[in-house]
């Protein structure tokens, strides 16, 4: 149960109903054991004796107890609900929160599909646990502690009988709750699996109809679905074998007791009042087993789901900022990267960049060419801090960046990113989304910087036109333009493009470069481009390949001076003239 106990401080804002919940509890379990009391002297004082009176008086009693239990136990049920869904929306609230400050990094590794299992499937296991916890976990061994107590108090022979059996009863529920739990861990990743590969199809839904995949993707489904299914019969298998043993097991403990109530009574020992008051005490105190062999599965599931939630939020960010941080008084947009190296795996085994040396002055536009995969895009999201270096240093203005604040970096680089990510909300809102004060005249003069007026006033609700699920009513240049407007409205003293204008024609992506001239004259520019006529005008244009820099110059130098540049050019525009 350790990782149940990781759950803990989220409850402790509830404590107080949840304490209430318990108290209630108590309640409700005194009025239950009183029960079989009142029928031992409605048999034994009453019946026995004929006296009308006393089976009134004792029937109003058992009536009076009934009631009071079951306005306990609502109340104990609001309480308990109360506390598990305050519990669950805490837990969504710190699980996304805590998923918000990862870096790049920690998202490669904890994705999508399994951070929302983790946020949604994982979070309703707690909850139920959270309340079965207020309810029949503590109900349980309560009532089963009360009964035994009673049952010694009516009769010590058959209390004897009963206590034998428990810890035989104990031990199993302790079996079957350790082999569980590693079953239901099983069947969260399975899930885990559908909810990936459901997302995928979903997402991708376009590729796979144009080229007609369908087949494929509906057999990648019923696999996952196959193998949660199976994951769960296992589960079902293990766990249906529970609870006949128990009650096989409770009916011999009734039996018993009637056998020895039985002979007891025949000799004088017993009255009939007692017998039926034992046998309930002793199913009393067993039935509490029946509950939690009952519950074995949702424990284990919550166990194995409070494991996987508490990953999450044990998972430190791998972009940490530091103690002594300081903002820059002024940014003027110098950019510098001394030595860097860096690769995903940490420990630079395989480097996707090796030894960068680069300088980016204030005003200056850097254009940075290669191949797929030779690291452009890895260079530039050092900038932001998306990742750090494992060796050497990126500076702004000769500041390392890890020792600026976060937000404060950030809010001095504005992104075009390679994949166009919109929101819902209108066009405007898109566009605000990195300064939501933006004013009207500022979104307008950020679009048209970045060519997208004209298609924007042309809808019918213009910069007020919603934008469906990830932009799928907006076609990928008109996302890219989008994107590009939304960086440039935050004014940064570093803009990055990266390959931000690929899914636009030639003559709009002109247009827009001439547009950006004056907004790239007062910062520093990052340009990424397939298309060297985008870069033909950049102050620098450096070339990677396999995470190195093999050329660096203006377009004149490289082409008298870079033979993969040469190359490049004449490949694209198939002449090499200067």
């Amino acid at each position: 149960m350790n990782n149940l106990k990781r759950i803990m401080p989220f409850v402790r804002p509830y404590r107080w109903q949840a304490i209430l919940a318990l108290v209630l509890l108590l309640g409700m379990v005194a009025a239950d054991l009183l029960v079989p009391r009142l029928t031992q002297q409605v048999i034994d004082q009453g019946v026995a004796r004929q006296d009308l009176r006393m089976i009134l008086t004792t029937s109003l009693l058992m009536l009076g107890a009934a009631v009071l239990s079951a306005l306990f136990s609502v109340g104990n049920t609001l309480l308990s609900v109360r506390v598990g869904l305050g519990v669950s929306a805490d837990l969504r609230r710190a699980l996304v929160r805590q998923v918000q400050s990862f870096s790049f990094g920690n998202l490669d590794r904890l994705q999508t599909g399994q951070l929302l299992v983790r946020a949604t499937s994982d979070v309703n296991m707690v909850e139920t646990i959270v309340q079965m916890s207020l309810r029949m976990l503590t109900r349980a061994p309560l009532w089963m502690l009360g009964s035994v107590v009673m049952l010694i108090a009516t009769s010590r022979q058959l209390a004897l009988l009963m206590l034998i059996l428990l810890p035989v009863i104990g031990g199993i529920l302790g079996f079957f709750l350790n082999r569980g739990r590693p079953l239901f861990l099983a069947v969260q990743q399975k899930l885990e699996r559908l909810n990936q590969v459901l997302q995928e199809n979903l997402a991708g839904v376009r590729v796979v109809k144009a080229f007609v995949r369908d087949a494929h993707e509906n057999a990648r489904f019923e696999q996952a679905n196959r193998q949660l299914m199976d994951e769960n019969i296992k589960v079902m298998q293990f766990i249906a074998t529970l609870i006949p043993t128990i009650m096989f097991l409770v009916n011999i403990a009734v039996v018993g007791a009637l056998w020895l109530g039985g002979r007891a009574a025949i000799v004088g020992e017993f009255s009939v009042g007692q017998i039926v008051a034992s046998v309930n005490y002793m199913s009393f105190s067993l039935f509490p087993m029946m509950m939690l062999g009952g519950m074995i599965g949702p424990i284990s599931a919550a166990e194995a789901s409070a494991g996987r939630i508490g990953e999450v939020l044990d998972s430190r960010p791998e972009v940490q900022e530091q103690p002594n941080a300081r903002p820059l008084p002024k940014v003027a947009g110098r950019v510098t990267f001394e030595h860097v190296w860096f690769s995903y795996n940490h420990d630079c085994s395989e480097p996707v960049l090796e030894d960068i040396n680069l300088v980016a002055e204030p005003g200056q536009t850097v254009a940075i060419l290669g191949a797929t995969g030779s690291g452009k895009s890895s260079l530039v999201h050092l900038v932001p801090r998306f990742y750090d270096v494992q060796q050497g240093r990126v500076t702004l203005d000769g500041v390392d960046v890890r020792d600026i604040p976060l937000a404060d970096l950030r809010a001095q680089v504005g992104l075009a990113l390679q994949e166009t990510v919109l929101f819902s909300g209108t066009i405007a809102d898109n566009i605000r989304y990195g300064r939501p004060e933006a004013s009207d005249e500022e979104v307008i003069a950020a679009a048209r910087a970045a060519q997208a007026h004209d298609f924007i006033t042309a809808f019918p609700q213009g910069y007020d036109t919603p934008v469906g699920q990830r932009g799928v009513n907006l076609s990928g240049g008109q996302k890219q333009r989008i994107a590009i407007a939304r960086a440039l409205l935050m004014q940064p003293k570093v803009l990055i493009l990266d390959d931000s204008t690929s899914a636009v024609d030639v003559e709009t992506e002109a247009r827009i470069q001439e547009a950006l001239e004056e907004w790239m004259a007062r910062r520093t520019c990052f340009v990424i481009a397939q298309r060297i006529s985008t870069v033909l005008n950049a102050d620098k244009i450096v070339v990677l390949d396999r995470g190195r820099i093999v050329a660096e110059g203006t377009h004149a130098e490289l082409m008298a001076s870079s033979p993969i540049y040469r190359e490049i050019y004449e490949s694209q525009l198939g002449t090499n003239d200067a």
